[in-house]
């Protein structure tokens, strides 16, 4: 049986973030005119199932990179703004960034949708938001609905036959999926003329699922706080207040567990994973340029408790992680924004000792146009790449359900 040793190092966005090696023992042959999506397919496979078998056999631990999907962002706005939203997010997707900002929305009901693709198509990112406010304003409701899958992934266990020979038939494809529902709630807690004091919080629940081989449920609470003055904002979210848990369950077949046995995996029955809280801090600040033209100015940090992350300030067990953003309004009407996030070191392109590290980072562009009631955002950022840096186009829509009497 043809047996390669693949070792995966893989800079996902902090979609999973996994700065180090992975080895995965496997049954497959590649050949020198496999195109690059085919490549990408076969290695994701490789880094999906060894997640699955390898990091999920301790029960009920803490994961670092736990439900990374849920960090991703959501509308371009954000995306183009490098995830700074937790102090200025007011529309239906403050559900995501931070429920408080969902009072913004007022007088009628704000719908979002947003979709992406990142590594050439392979992996598809689409999120849908509502915000529908109530009791004369005072409170409002909202739900997001978030689905990050990588379909057509190539299974091949079965790629070799029992007599050594390699049977192309045998390849089969699966999706991993995650999903995530976020049922949110906010609250005007004080609102004056000059200042206003919101809450909101956040009920989540997680669904994930890799081919028909594990399947796994979760649960979380967030909670978060905005306040407004004329000119600045500020923000925070907890994240996962009481933890976020994952149960995982498997569902291999005897012909699969043979293979896993005969190629020294180990083949789980079930495990849970748990997801650290996190903690939020965001500010902005709106300056005006002229009589037409305004420009935001926001920053937030991330702070983890999970232990050393690869981050700007890393420690044990605090890290913190920058985001920057900046949105210039003109008429309200035209929107132009840039950002910076995701900074980390990673090992120089070219150095083949291993031994130089530099700071990479994520920087986005975007713009927006209002027509009346409907938003239209588009972001292109890149995934933090050095000398082959792999671009991704976002567009969202946002809308204003106005009936025709109000308009």
């Amino acid at each position: 049986m043809l047996i390669c040793d693949i070792k995966l190092n893989f800079n996902l966005w902090k979609m999973y973030n996994f700065t180090r090696s992975i080895t995965f023992y496997k049954p497959i042959l590649l050949n020198t005119t496999t195109n690059l999506n085919v490549m990408m397919r076969i290695q994701l496979t490789l880094l999906i199932l060894s997640l699955l078998l390898f990091p999920t056999l301790s029960h009920g631990q803490f994961r670092k990179y736990s439900n990374e999907f849920l960090n991703i962002g959501a509308g371009a706005r954000g995306l183009a703004m490098g995830g700074a939203q937790v102090a200025s997010a007011s529309d239906a997707t403050a559900g995501y960034w931070n429920p408080a900002g969902l009072t913004g929305v007022k007088d009628h009901a704000n719908v979002g949708v947003m979709h992406a693709e990142y590594f050439a198509g392979i992996a598809k990112y689409d999120y849908v938001s509502a915000a529908v406010p109530v009791q004369n304003n005072k409170r409002t409701l909202g739900f997001s609905l978030l689905r990050f899958a990588i379909d057509d992934i190539p299974n091949t266990l079965f790629l070799v036959e029992p007599d050594g020979s390699i049977n192309y038939n045998n390849i089969q494809t699966f999706s991993s999926a995650d999903y995530a529902l976020i049922l949110s709630f906010a609250q005007n807690i004080r609102e004056t003329e000059n200042k206003s004091i919101s809450f909101g919080a956040n009920a989540k629940v997680i669904y994930r699922k890799v081919g028909h081989f594990a399947t796994a449920w979760g649960f979380g609470l967030d909670a978060g706080i905005q306040m407004h003055g004329k000119r600045w904002k500020l923000g925070i979210v907890a994240r996962d207040i009481t933890t976020t848990f994952n149960a995982w369950s498997f569902h291999f077949n005897e012909k699969e567990k043979e293979v896993l046995y005969l190629t020294k995996n180990d083949i789980p029955v079930k495990s849970s994973e748990i997801t650290a809280p996190r903690l939020v801090i965001g500010g902005g600040y709106n300056f005006r340029l002229g009589k037409s033209v305004n420009l935001l100015a926001e920053g937030s940090f991330d702070v983890t408790f999970d232990g050393k992350r690869n981050t700007v300030l890393s420690s044990n067990p605090v890290s913190i992680d920058p985001h920057l953003g900046l949105e210039a309004t003109i008429k309200d009407v035209f929107f132009v924004r840039g950002g910076i996030t995701n900074f980390q070191q990673a090992l120089a392109d070219g150095d083949t000792l291993n031994q130089k590290k530099v700071w990479i980072y994520q920087p986005s562009i975007g713009a927006g146009f209002k027509i009346k009631n409907v938003m239209i955002d588009y972001a292109y950022t890149n995934l933090a790449n050095q000398s082959n840096p792999l671009y991704t186009h976002i567009f969202s829509l946002r809308l204003n359900l106005v009936g025709k009497k109000s308009e």
